[in-house]
């Protein structure tokens, strides 16, 4: 309930309504894309100077290994799972939203966390980008699959119908939100304390208004994709609420195998648990361009996202606490 008091969260919701309710309420996209880049720079500083102070640790390794597990464990899952329920070119790209991460709900949890006073590694920002490409990997590797089996089938030419994976390997490592979260991570491990008190106004002072100045567009972007969402097949409704919490679930075991601090821990829970709306979509409309966008665009962003960012945070973070204390 606390978590829905936040005046971010607060502020999504009344984003969410005003959209419901057909208000002309909008963001420029031109400030609605400084909002974005603002949040990426500004947790990049933060990961960068808490990864500054802790040094690369056994820990921090271990935690960066366990988000990699989990870049390829929630994908696999997805696409065994829906592969025979639904056509199979939108399970691979409903597989890789979801194993993919939102960015957004990751800063969401990391300021959850800070008002609870858990401490969080500022190295989870760069497991963040660490689980933002394989994904799109394994999606692309399928929908290859998909198109070399029907080309058999047909008698076509299985080469012709293969879409080339250098190209999409390129456009996931090279895209302009990962670079700049990572370039901050290097410029925040780089400068250290001198540099955290210089940014402090920016990174820190800053953050919060920003943050919930973000979450209004966003409760407005959502108001506008449940549409789409709705109409999508009851099983692929029913993945999007409960896949999350499965996944996250997942995560939790790892982390108490690995004894992953609380604060890494629940961060990997929530990446988990989140779907990509923005760099997944965008790769997916070229590299699987038989998938239905309003399928994947609007689970993660009309169901799974408004779930996570209200309810599904603070019920990660209770599930670490219950389990690792």
């Amino acid at each position: 309930m606390q978590n829905l008091l936040d005046p971010a969260i607060l502020f999504f919701v009344f984003g969410v309504l005003a959209g419901a309710v057909g208000s002309n309420l909008e963001i420029p996209k031109s400030i609605a894309k400084f909002l974005s880049l603002y949040l990426l720079m500004a947790l990049g500083l933060k990961g960068g100077f808490e990864l500054a102070k802790s040094g690369l640790t056994p820990g921090v390794l271990l935690s960066l290994g366990a988000a990699m597990s989990m870049a390829f464990i929630v994908p696999a899952l997805g696409y065994a799972f829906l592969k025979n329920r639904v056509a199979r070119y939108d399970a691979a790209a409903v597989a890789a939203s979801y194993g993919s991460v939102s960015a957004v709900t990751f800063v969401t949890a990391i300021n959850f966390l800070e008002s609870a006073g858990t401490s969080v590694g500022g190295h989870m920002a760069a497991a963040m980008v660490v689980m933002e490409s394989p994904a799109i990997i394994m999606a692309v590797l399928l929908a290859n699959s998909i198109r070399h089996h029907q080309a058999l089938a047909n008698g076509g030419n299985t080469k012709a119908s293969a879409m080339p994976i250098g190209k999409i390997l390129h456009e996931s490592f090279t895209d302009g939100a990962q670079l700049l979260l990572l370039g901050a991570l290097a410029v925040g491990y780089i400068s250290g304390e001198s540099g955290k008190a210089m940014m402090q106004p920016f990174s820190t002072d800053l953050f919060k208004g920003m943050l919930a100045f973000f979450l209004l567009d966003m409760g407005l972007m959502v108001a506008k994709n449940f549409r789409d969402a709705r109409q999508a097949s009851p099983v692929l409704i029913g993945y999007a609420v409960l896949a999350p919490l499965l996944h996250a679930s997942i995560a939790l075991a790892l982390a108490w195998l690995l004894e992953l601090p609380l604060g890494d821990a629940t961060l990997l829970m929530v990446l988990s648990a989140s779907a990509s709306y923005i760099v997944v979509p965008a790769v997916l409309r070229y590299a699987i361009p038989e998938a239905n966008p309003a399928i994947y665009f609007g689970l993660s962003l009309g169901i799974t996202f408004p779930l996570n960012i209200t309810v599904g945070i603070p019920v990660y973070a209770a599930m670490a606490r219950a389990v690792l204390g």
